[in-house]
C-alpha cells in the first residue's frame, strides 16, 4: 500500500480554534478562504487584520494574523492609518453589514473615494446576525428581524443598499467583486475573488472590496438547509453576482466584463 498523502488541511493563516459560530453560519468558510488565500500568496507574516467591535469582532480569534480592533464602523479608517504609515504591509478589513452599510458608511464610501490601497471583506448577511438580529441596511424587503417584525417597510425605511453598486458609480478605481458561498461552486468562484483582491493589493494597485453574500440561519429563523435555498431563491435576486470594477477590466452595468 502506498503512503497516504495529505490533500487537505487546515492553513497556517487559520488558527485550530473550535468555532462559536452558529450551525449552517458561512463565517467560518469565508475565514477559510482569507486564510488560504493569504498562505498560498505568502502573505500571512506580513499582513494585519482589521476587525470592528460587534459584526466581525471575534474574526481575530481564527484568523492568524497580526489584528487591530476597531470602533463600530471605524474598520476602513484605522485601515488607512495603518496603511498609510506602513505601506508594506497588507492590510485588510472584516466587516459585516450592520457595520460597514451602517454605522460606517461613510467611512467605507470615502476610502474607496480616496482609493486606499488596503482589501475589505465584506460580508452580507442582511441583518446585524451577531448583537441581536436587528434589521439592517440591506434587510431585504419584507424580510423579518428582530426590530422589524412584520417585514421591511421599504416605505418607511427604504429599499436595501447595494454596496457594490453604490461604490461602482465612484471615479476612482477599485476592485468591486460580490461573490456567494452557499454551494462550493460559489466558494470555489469567491475564492478567485478574494485572491485577487488581495494581488492587487500587493501590487499597489487599487481600493478593492469583496462582498460575501453569507447566511444567518439562526437569526432568520431557518435551518441550515433552509437558509441556502433563501439565498438562492431570495438573496441573488436583489444582490446578483460578479465583478462591479476592475482596473484591468471594462465592467458592463450588469456586473460582466
Amino acid at each position: 500500500m502506498e503512503d497516504s498523502k495529505i490533500i487537505f488541511s487546515r492553513p497556517t493563516a487559520l488558527k485550530p480554534t473550535v468555532t462559536h459560530y452558529c450551525p449552517g453560519c458561512t463565517h467560518g468558510v469565508i475565514h477559510r478562504l482569507v486564510a488560504e488565500v493569504l498562505d498560498e500568496l505568502n502573505l500571512r507574516e506580513k499582513t494585519l487584520g482589521v476587525a470592528p467591535v460587534g459584526c466581525s469582532v471575534f474574526a481575530y480569534n481564527y484568523i492568524n494574523t497580526d489584528f487591530l480592533e476597531a470602533p463600530h464602523g471605524r474598520a476602513p479608517a484605522l485601515a488607512t492609518g495603518f496603511k498609510r504609515l506602513r505601506p508594506d504591509m497588507i492590510v485588510f478589513t472584516y466587516q459585516g453589514d450592520g457595520d460597514l452599510a451602517s454605522i460606517g458608511m461613510g467611512e467605507i464610501v470615502h476610502a474607496a473615494n480616496r482609493g486606499e490601497k488596503f482589501t475589505v471583506i465584506f460580508v452580507n448577511n442582511g441583518i446585524y446576525g451577531m448583537t441581536g438580529g436587528q434589521m439592517a441596511p440591506t434587510t431585504l424587503e419584507g424580510q423579518i428581524t428582530t426590530t422589524s417584525p412584520k417585514g421591511r417597510n421599504v416605505a418607511e425605511v427604504g429599499m436595501p443598499i447595494r454596496i457594490c453598486e453604490l461604490l461602482s458609480s465612484l471615479v476612482t478605481p477599485a476592485y468591486l467583486e460580490r461573490v456567494a458561498v452557499h454551494t462550493p461552486q460559489h466558494i470555489i468562484r469567491a475564492k478567485r475573488a478574494v485572491r485577487k483582491a488581495f494581488t492587487y493589493q500587493t501590487q499597489n494597485r487599487c481600493f478593492s472590496l469583496v462582498e460575501f453574500l453569507s447566511t444567518c440561519p439562526t437569526n432568520w429563523g431557518l435551518t441550515p438547509g433552509e437558509s441556502v435555498r433563501w439565498v438562492e431563491e431570495n438573496t441573488l435576486k436583489y444582490y446578483p453576482l460578479g465583478c462591479f470594477k476592475d482596473p484591468d477590466k471594462e465592467v458592463k452595468t450588469d456586473g460582466t466584463v
